[in-house]
């Protein structure tokens, strides 16, 4: 059996794996895997081809931990929208008790929410920021006028 023939193999069971394990990782060594493939088809040495497979799968690894790292970390799963899709959303405040809680209707529920600290609880329209069990964190809703 040929070289390449062996390096598409590895590559090709390498991305079976990591479509049951969901390691990303493993599809950048079988991005090198088969990158070794191609060296071997164009008739580079067994030596060499080791060494592409190397720097290809090392060096996208490398470069993948440099792209997530200079991406800022992702807010707690309480706070972010991406999990929480109340995040964002707005609600009318039309009373609040002395210890800051208020009651709002929201999404055909009453629901219990708090303002974020520091805050000064006036009624209006806020902002959900954070999602705490079933408790609603809510900031004012900054609103833009235009100046004329």
């Amino acid at each position: 059996m040929a070289d390449s023939t062996l390096w598409w193999l590895a590559a090709g069971g390498l991305v079976a794996f990591e479509l049951v394990t969901g390691t990303f990782y493993l599809l950048m060594i079988a991005f090198g895997l088969a990158a070794a493939a191609l060296a071997a088809q164009l008739g580079l040495a067994l030596s060499g081809q080791w060494v592409v497979a190397a720097l290809t799968g090392g060096g996208s690894i490398l470069i993948w931990r440099l792209v997530k790292k200079s991406q800022p970390p992702a807010a707690p799963a309480s706070a972010n929208q991406d999990v929480n899709l109340d995040i964002g959303e707005t609600v009318q405040v039309d009373t609040f008790n002395n210890d800051g809680t208020c009651n709002v209707f929201y999404r055909g529920a009453h629901w219990d929410a708090a303002i974020v600290a520091g805050v000064t609880a006036v009624p209006g329209c806020y902002t959900i920021v954070e999602v705490v069990g079933s408790r609603l964190i809510l900031k004012p809703t900054q609103i833009l006028t235009s100046g004329a």
